[in-house]
């Protein structure tokens, strides 16, 4: 039986899952490369590869801008994912705690 602290983390992994996944596919949605975007913050390729696989995380000033590039507010981007972790996913959720 896992513990109350492995629960929450088992979801905050899950969490953290779909909001790297929802930022890849908006720069994909927008025809953009890893190198591309990174160009466009002034990083090198491999900031935006370790913020999309879960190496590093983005603060909320670097995930503004990031939304900003790809045409959308942090507003809408907290929006969209508040949707994804709403919506139930039977792999996912068999996981998480009630």
């Amino acid at each position: 039986m896992l513990t109350t602290f492995a629960r929450l983390a088992s979801a905050s992994q899950n969490d953290g899952d779909a909001l790297r996944t929802l930022l890849r596919e908006l720069r994909h949605q927008k025809g953009l490369r890893q190198a591309d975007l990174a160009e466009r913050l002034g990083q090198p390729q491999s900031f935006v590869s370790k913020y999309e696989t879960g190496e590093r995380r983005l603060d909320i000033l670097e995930l503004r801008l990031v939304c900003r590039l790809l045409g959308l507010s942090l507003e809408a981007f907290a929006s969209m994912l508040d949707e994804r972790l709403s919506t139930p996913n039977t792999e996912t959720d068999a996981r998480r705690p009630l």
